[in-house]
């Protein structure tokens, strides 16, 4: 008999395709043994290279009038799939040969999270928990990033990860304030000792400098330093997290690493990271009004990264 075979249309987002995570897992539960294929965007796509059960990844380029669907058509179109699972709810998913067949609906989306409406799509009882699948390439290419940094500088220590990136217009906390935030943590007793990691892809360089620059020896940088995985790598690292609301907050909420998002003019309630030991901190943390990211303050993100500590790091935190 031949392994069963499923095909996982998954995002061109990074955190979308983290939210989304569990559904690895569920397939592998559902159809035991099975050979899974995902398809999804480039930036995410090394998330799922050592994915359990995921033999083959394919990179979805966007295209012109949707050229990339036709593409991804022509390299699935003639396998019979036991199972189909689509959280882009596109219209190739009805047009395959599939046993099984489950499309997101944006109908569906009346105030559940993503990762609970994820999870009913696959029919689960309880929410499916996203999971970052680190593997050894990705340890090491964070370690050899990372290592000479804190042997050149001021030695191990607990790490402090901090994204201060957004790809979306109103989600970038200023960063200047990245940097006033480093400053006045380095000045805290509680984090003395500790190194300022920021961490993003190659256009990240500007919102990453000022924290970097205020970190000083304590600082080390991973910013444009490698993929999805190694950047997960890195931050799975730190003893604490701190980011705007990206993908980076998905991963370090992923892969259990105490997570702080900041959120402006968005739905924190809906969007915020997922998992037992996060946080969000608003400009206006009142359900259903917003405000400018700006009108967050220093002092109001310096508190909620203290108490983050102070809940799940303290003395226990461990160095890098």
């Amino acid at each position: 008999m031949t392994a069963p075979k499923a095909l996982f249309v998954s995002s061109n987002r990074i955190g979308d395709c983290v939210i989304s995570s569990g559904v690895i897992r569920e397939i592998g539960r559902l159809l035991p043994g099975a050979e899974i294929t995902v398809a999804c965007g480039r930036p995410p796509a090394p998330l799922f290279r050592s994915a359990p059960g995921v033999g083959r990844v394919i990179i979805l380029d966007k295209k012109k009038l949707a050229g990339h669907w036709f593409d991804l058509w022509g390299q699935v179109r003639d396998t019979r799939w036991d199972m189909v699972v689509d959280i882009r709810g596109s219209a190739l998913a009805y047009a395959l040969r599939a046993r099984d067949r489950r499309i997101y609906n944006r109908r569906w989306e009346t105030g559940l999270r993503k990762v609970e409406m994820v999870s009913r799509l696959m029919g689960s009882e309880t929410p499916l928990a996203p999971e970052i699948f680190l593997d050894d390439q990705a340890r090491a290419e964070a370690a050899a990033v990372i290592d000479p940094q804190l042997t050149a500088r001021a030695g191990p220590g607990p790490i402090l990860a901090l994204a201060p990136i957004a790809h979306q217009p109103g989600k970038s906390w200023p960063a200047d304030r990245w940097g006033q935030l480093v400053a006045r943590l380095k000045a805290e007793p509680r984090f003395g000792g500790w190194r300022f990691m920021p961490v993003g892809g190659p256009g990240d360089r500007p919102p990453a400098t000022p924290a970097l620059e205020a970190a000083g020896l304590r600082g080390i940088d991973f910013v444009g330093k490698g993929d999805i995985l190694a950047s997960a790598a890195a931050i799975d690292r730190a003893a604490l997290f701190v980011g705007n609301d990206s993908g980076l907050m998905h991963v370090a909420a992923a892969a259990g690493r105490p997570t702080l998002g900041l959120f402006g003019p968005t739905e924190w309630w809906l969007y915020g990271p997922w998992g037992p030991r996060t946080a969000t901190v608003a400009s206006n943390e009142t359900r259903g009004q917003f405000a400018p990211i700006e009108d967050l303050t220093v002092d109001h993100v310096f508190d909620a990264v203290i108490a983050l500590h102070d809940r799940y790091a303290g003395a226990t935190a461990r160095p890098a």
